[in-house]
């Protein structure tokens, strides 16, 4: 027997309300699960799938986009196109993060290792940061 969960127990367990879990559940992130008695009774696949919920949205994906990405993966057919196009996009979301954050940590190591921060170095930070968001408003 496989085991099953009441939607106070997922909701402890994922760290969310259970207003929430309803919620993705008219949304179509989580399928509607089996009742007992009535009430909600989850599985492990809900349970996973709300771990990658829950990465996604880490990652920067908005709950309807989390729901092409978990709806694009099936393990008897190939992604889609739309979901294909979604993790491009996302994906040169997260590189051009990746290259800020990269700069940022070596500015700040600069910063550490020599004591010398002047005003020419934030001067420096700015325009890269404005360059960036140039680039963050084409991409778009």
């Amino acid at each position: 027997m496989h085991a099953s969960y009441s939607i106070g127990e997922v909701a402890q367990r994922v760290g969310l309300s259970t207003s929430a879990l309803r919620y993705y559940e008219t949304l179509g992130l989580l399928p509607a699960p089996e009742r007992a008695s009535g009430r909600r009774r989850y599985d492990q696949d809900a349970l996973d799938r709300l771990a990658m919920i829950d990465v996604a949205q880490r990652a920067g994906f908005t709950l309807r986009e989390a729901r092409i990405l978990l709806d694009g993966l099936d393990a008897d057919t190939p992604p889609t196109d739309e979901w294909r196009q979604l993790a491009q996009r996302k994906l040169t979301e997260i590189e051009q993060l990746l290259a800020r954050t990269e700069a940022m940590r070596t500015l700040l190591h600069t910063w550490l290792d020599c004591d010398c921060l002047t005003l020419k170095d934030i001067d420096a930070f700015r325009q890269a940061n404005a360059e960036w968001a140039r680039a963050q408003q084409t991409s778009q």
